[in-house]
This record gives structure tokens, sequence and C-alpha cells, in this order.
């Protein structure tokens, strides 16, 4: 009984309460990605060059609040406040109540972008405004670095290739998914993860869950 108990208390930890997070443990992997979506022994300086020569426009304000892995909220200084769609990418869905099921890595990807940015100033190149009204932006870290990238590159989102990629500008996403794949990071850890825009039409639409 001892036994069970210890790793019944090792498991919640010792306030009772179970564990904060669903992501698996950082590592580097044999082809030297670490966890934390950087390549060992390399910054995102050496990135190549986000697709400046689309962008329409930009914005900047502060983050107050982070919806899901690809969506945020901004308000800019002495403007409404504006909803952001993350550009490029498509992360787990959190789910919408009991019709609209949330995806595992769900929380785990929301809670891995409000690391980078939640409560932070932030500038942002936006490419359009979607039929939700939301401004589609990549939201810059500084030189070749984007919140939109250390998603994907931490494998907690996928390169957007829904419609044919036709959404998909930034086409680095595509090298950093498959690191994050090769490395088992994030969604990748488990087998079987479903692209976003396959679980929104076969589990939401369709009732294939």
């Amino acid at each position: 009984m001892s036994l069970l108990f210890a790793l019944v208390a090792g498991w919640f930890g010792q306030d009772g309460a179970p564990p904060a997070d669903d992501r698996p443990a950082g590592r580097v992997s044999a082809d030297g990605l670490r966890s934390d979506g950087a390549a060992a022994g390399q910054s995102a300086a050496q990135w190549p060059a986000l697709p400046a020569d689309q962008y329409r426009y930009t914005l900047a304000g502060q983050v107050v609040n982070v919806a899901d892995g690809d969506t945020l909220t901004v308000r800019p200084a002495g403007q409404a406040q504006r909803r952001i769609r993350l550009a490029n990418i498509d992360a787990p869905e959190t789910g919408d109540g009991a019709a609209r099921p949330g995806q595992p890595f769900g929380v785990a990807a929301r809670r891995e972008l409000e690391s980078l940015v939640a409560g932070q100033q932030v500038s942002l190149q936006c490419y359009e405004e979607d039929h939700y009204g939301r401004d589609v932006c990549d939201v810059l870290l500084g030189g070749n670095d984007s919140a939109n990238r250390r998603m994907v590159a931490a494998g907690y989102a996928w390169a957007n290739q829904q419609g044919k990629g036709k959404h998909l500008r930034d086409t680095y996403m595509l090298t950093l998914e498959r690191q994050a794949r090769a490395a088992k990071q994030g969604i990748w850890a488990e087998t079987g993860a479903i692209r976003p825009w396959v679980w929104r039409y076969d589990c939401w639409q369709q009732g294939k869950c």
C-alpha cells in the first residue's frame, strides 16, 4: 500500500494537483533539434528571411489573450482590440463544447504560445483579414524569428497546407515541421497525429471523432 501511495503521490505532486502540462519532456534528438524548437548549435538568426515581400500591413500592440495555439488578441495603443490568426500554421484544436471536442496537445499548444508572447508588446506583419475578421499575421520575435515558426519548430503546430497549400506563404515551415517530426517533439511524440483541418472536417462536421 505504501508503494502504491508513493507512486500516486509522485504523479500528482505534493499539492495533490495533476501535472500542469501534457507536453513531453525536452530532449535533443539525433539530428540536433531541441524541444524548445531551436536546432542545437543553431540560432533562429540563421533561419532564412521571413516572406516580407508578401506582407500587406503592420500592427503592434500588447497580447491580452491567447485563445489557442494559433489565435491571440492584441490591444494596439489607443485602438480597439484585434484578433490575430497566426499565419502559415495550424495548431491542434482546443475544442468548443461537446459537439466540437479538442485534439491531443491542444491545451499544450496554447500554453506554448502563451510562453512566447502572453502579456508582451509585439509587432506583427500581416497578409490579410480572414472571413472571421481576424488579421492573419506573423508575430515577430526579432530577426528571422517569429512565434509562428517557433510553434512549428517545437512540434505544437503544423505547416498549414490546407487547400493545397494556399495559406502557406512561409515555405520554411515545411523544413521546421520535418525536423520536429524527426525529433518526435510535441505532437510528434505520439503516432497518429491528425492535421487540424482534417479534424475540423471529419470530427466537427461529419461527427467522425
